[in-house]
């Protein structure tokens, strides 16, 4: 009985110190979900969906390059968000991300008390502090 404990104990050490244990990139899972389709997965404007939509899709890790080295990232978040016009930004061909997080967020926090723009809030920060990782040096 003591080998058996002893067994399930290692095994469960093991399991908790390997795969389960990883870390969560939650910037890249929003990227990979939300923009990756049309960005592509390095953010280069290579996604599937390029030959579909008529609009050109900008390089996501040129970014800082345009804009003298530094990573614009208030413009970035107001394009993401896109509840808001955003001069220079063109037609509305993106997706407004803010007001799909709204949405999304009263469907799983319907049941508990939340405050729904801490939630779009903190969804476009990671994705806009990942699309800063992206940058070329």
């Amino acid at each position: 009985m003591r080998i058996a404990i002893a067994l399930m104990t290692a095994g469960a050490l093991y399991i908790s110190g390997s795969s389960y244990a990883q870390k969560v990139d939650f910037g890249k899972s929003e990227y990979d979900s939300a923009c990756a389709a049309c960005h592509g997965k390095l953010g280069k404007g290579d996604g599937p969906y390029g030959g579909v939509i008529y609009t050109p899709i900008p390089d996501l890790t040129t970014l800082a390059k345009k804009n003298n080295g530094v990573f614009p990232f208030q413009r970035v978040y107001e394009i993401i968000d896109g509840r808001q016009t955003v001069k220079g930004h063109g037609p509305k061909d993106m997706p407004i991300w803010g007001g799909r997080y709204l949405a999304i967020a009263g469907e799983h926090y319907f049941d508990v008390p939340y405050d729904p723009e801490a939630v779009v809030r903190t969804r476009i920060l990671a994705l806009a502090e990942y699309i800063n990782r992206l940058q070329i040096k």
